[in-house]
This record gives structure tokens, sequence and C-alpha cells, in this order.
């Protein structure tokens, strides 16, 4: 065990934090944000709060199950754990689990699948207890991607789409069994369920963080590197499953080629499809925009491109891009790891939208000169990418970069700083803010290329 400092929130004062050695910072910010207080934590004490009184019912209730050793084990070994509101002492009318299938792919065996189905059932049994009025149970499943990458299975391919059905469908009998199970316990017609649903994708939760999931629910991973510019553990479970060192990774990459398969923009929802059926609760199918083939240039199946790690204003991204073989810019990926689900959604689509103009004919020239300077939180200095200095906003920041890389556009206007409370008055961007204002002629931009959040 390793004592540190961390706060889930930047703006509240730290907390001492007692979690095990190989545990990585973002956990450590999630354990001080999921337990109650303000004090000291530490992972065996504010796990103790929600799993003694289960225990304790379960030994009421005549349970033999070991129901409190297995929690604290699927804790311990980052399978599973309740979502935020039991950590608080609250009973949610729904409430939650997540099982991080990451941790269920065994380097010499494969898929875990006797101790998957015991969890799934510790789960059920955990809940129930806990909340006994809940009629439903949200136990759901994260990191699918860093599943496929332990067993050596490219994310978009039939064999990890029939990868992930099977195994949902086991998570969807295992939870169903464990339901009829609790049902006949306590009252409930011989074969009956006791919820009328049990198994979800769930959004983002700080037990993501706690548990290490890289890539949440079913989504694709966006890049082989994590935070700190290394290999995320996902990428060195996929070269471990295929018995490839990262020195021949390297090698290959600057040869060209790419060890580490890019997933387009349909894998994420074809691996929907494929999961849907066994799920009670899924969020919204991944939808590319429907349009017209004719005048579409399509990508090779094998494509260049690079992958950009930056920090606007403090936030953090990745920008890949992807080229057809003459070296023109053909698509954009935005991956964004510490925002909001609604704001990386936005961006996820953006990215699509700006990838289907380029590959219908729309100039990068007409595009960078749309959406630079478009001004919006976060902002300001960006770290890792000499080429950029400062953004008015990620998607400026993203349109610069490709300026440069794609265009070699080094003279493209600075970005300003303004207050967040304007709308604007830069020298760089004025522009008329009612329909019948006059563009003024000041600057070198004649026309508003800004997107502002205005605030009261």
């Amino acid at each position: 065990m390793r004592r540190t400092e961390a706060s889930a929130d930047p703006d509240a004062a730290p907390r001492a934090v007692t979690l095990p050695t190989l545990w990585d910072e973002p956990a450590a910010a999630a354990l001080a944000g999921l337990a109650p207080g303000s004090g000291a934590v530490s992972l065996a004490g504010a796990a103790e709060n929600w799993i003694g009184p289960i225990g304790e019912r379960a030994r009421r209730a005549g349970i033999e199950l070991p129901i409190a050793s297995r929690l604290h084990l699927l804790l311990l070994t980052r399978r599973g754990a309740p979502t935020g509101p039991l950590w608080q002492g609250a009973v949610p009318v729904v409430p939650g689990f997540l099982l991080n299938l990451a941790a269920f792919a065994e380097p010499e065996s494969g898929f875990d699948a006797g101790g998957f189905a015991e969890a799934v059932e510790t789960a059920v049994v955990a809940l129930t207890l806990a909340c006994p009025a809940a009629q439903r149970l949200a136990i759901g499943l994260t990191d699918m991607a860093g599943l496929m990458s332990g067993l050596g299975l490219d994310y978009d391919s039939d064999g990890a789409r029939r990868m992930g059905a099977a195994v949902a469908g086991a998570f969807r009998r295992h939870a169903d069994a464990a339901s009829a199970a609790m049902g006949a316990r306590f009252g409930a017609l011989a074969g009956a369920l006791r919820h009328t649903a049990t198994t979800a994708i769930l959004p983002p939760d700080a037990v993501d963080a706690l548990l290490g999931v890289e890539t949440g629910g079913i989504a694709p991973a966006f890049s082989p590197l994590a935070d700190n510019g290394q290999l995320t553990r996902a990428a060195q479970a996929l070269l471990a499953a295929r018995g490839m060192m990262p020195e021949t990774a390297l090698a290959l990459t600057l040869a060209g080629e790419q060890p580490f398969p890019a997933v387009g923009p349909n894998g994420h929802a074809r691996m929907h499809d494929a999961v849907a059926p066994h799920i009670h609760a899924m969020p919204l199918r991944p939808e590319i925009p429907s349009v017209a083939a004719e005048g579409r240039t399509t990508l090779p199946p094998r494509r260049a491109g690079y992958t950009q790690k930056a920090a606007v204003g403090g936030h953090k991204l990745f920008l890949r891009t992807g080229e057809y073989e003459d070296g023109r810019l053909g698509e954009i990926f935005i991956g964004l790891h510490k925002e909001g689900a609604a704001f990386r959604g936005l961006m996820d689509n953006f990215a699509i939208a700006v990838s289907l103009a380029l590959q219908h004919g729309v100039s990068l020239e007409a595009l960078v000169e749309t959406f630079t300077f478009t001004r919006f939180g976060p902002a300001g200095p960006v770290e890792g990418d000499p080429a950029v200095e400062r953004a008015t906003s990620m998607i400026d920041y993203v349109f610069r970069n490709l300026a440069v890389n794609y265009l070699g556009k080094t003279d493209l206007p600075a970005a300003e700083d303004e207050e967040h409370d304007t709308i604007g008055d830069g020298v760089r961007d004025r522009a008329p803010l009612l329909p019948l204002d006059l563009p003024r002629e000041d600057g070198p931009r004649q026309r508003r290329r800004s997107l502002r959040i205005v605030s009261k």
C-alpha cells in the first residue's frame, strides 16, 4: 500500500489517500471522490463501509456465499465494484455495479469464464442485499476494447464481435440466473426473476478510474498511448498476446506499418449491434450520417497518419489522422479522456462530420478557414505540440495542427486570450454580431469565425 494526496475536484482540498502501490493517480483521485467525508481515506476502509452491511445482511438471510470476501477480492483485483451511490451510503432506485472486462483476460488461458460467472453472481447478490426494494439492477460491462486486446483480437473484426456477443450472452444468462435465485429465496415464484432488468452498458463513472479502466463501455480504444506518453495497458496486452516486443512494434511503425489496428467510425456501431441483443439498457447506437456513395473517395483499408497528444488549457486530447495513399488527409479522430460524456460525444461526431467532408471533396483549406478561432473552453496554452503555442478551443487547436502538418501553414494569426464572459472583440476575429451589422475591415479576418459560449 502507499499513501498519496488526491482530490476528485481540482478546486477542493486534497485528501490523504491510501491504496495499493501499483494503482495510479487517477485511481487515487477517484477514491477521494467516492469515499464520503473530507478526511483521510483508505481503500480498505472505504470498501468496508459498503461491504460490511452487505455481508451482515447475507448472514442474517442465511446466504452461504462468502459475499464479503468475494467483493473484497473483486475490488483488489480491479475486476468489479459498485457505482458511486453505494460508496456514499445512498440507496439508489437502480443500483449499479461495474465489471472490468479487461481484468478477466488471462495471459495464458484467455477469458476467465468461471471467474466472470462468479463476479456476475456476486454483483447481483450484493446489489439485491444492498437495495432490496430495487426492481431493476444496472450491472455494467466496461473496457470491451481492453478485453479484445488481451485476447489478441482486432476490435473491428468478426472474431472480436463474436467474442463480444458471447461475453454479453453469458453475462445476461448468469445475471438472470442469479436474479431468479434471489427471487426464489425471497418469495418469488419458482423460476421468476426478482428484477425486471439486470444488465447495462453504463456511462462513465469514477469507478472506471478506480478499476483502472482505459476505455469505457464497449467503445473502441482511441490511441495506444496513455496520458504519460507510454503504451497503454491494452496496447501492451495486445503485443503480448501476439508475441510481439515493443521494439518490434516501434520498428514496424517507423517502416510505415500499423501494429495497432485503427478502428473506423463504423467499428463501434458494429460492436454495439453484436452486444445489444443481450443487454437490457444500452446507450444509443453510434450512427454514421447517411450520405450518397457518389462523389465519396474512400480510404484504403490500411492507411498512414499520425497520433498527436497535446493539452489545451490543461485538458488532454489525442488527435489521430488517416491519409490516402498520396498523403492527403482523409479522416480525423479526436479522443478526450477526461471530459464529460456529452462533450466527448459531440467531439466524436464532429470528427466524423469533418472526415465525411474531406472524403467528399471539401478542401482542408476551407475547413481550416472555417474552424480556426472557434472559441470556447477549454482554451489557452498548448502543451505537447511545439507547432501550436495557444488555441482558442480544442477545435481551433485541431485545425491549427492540421494546417501545419498537411498545408505547411505556419503563418496563421496567433490565438488571443479573451475573458470567458465576453462575446469577443479580438483583433483577429472582429465581426458583426447582428444580421444588419457590416463587417469590420480592421482585422485579418473579415467575418466572424468564432463559436462562443456566453454566460450571464
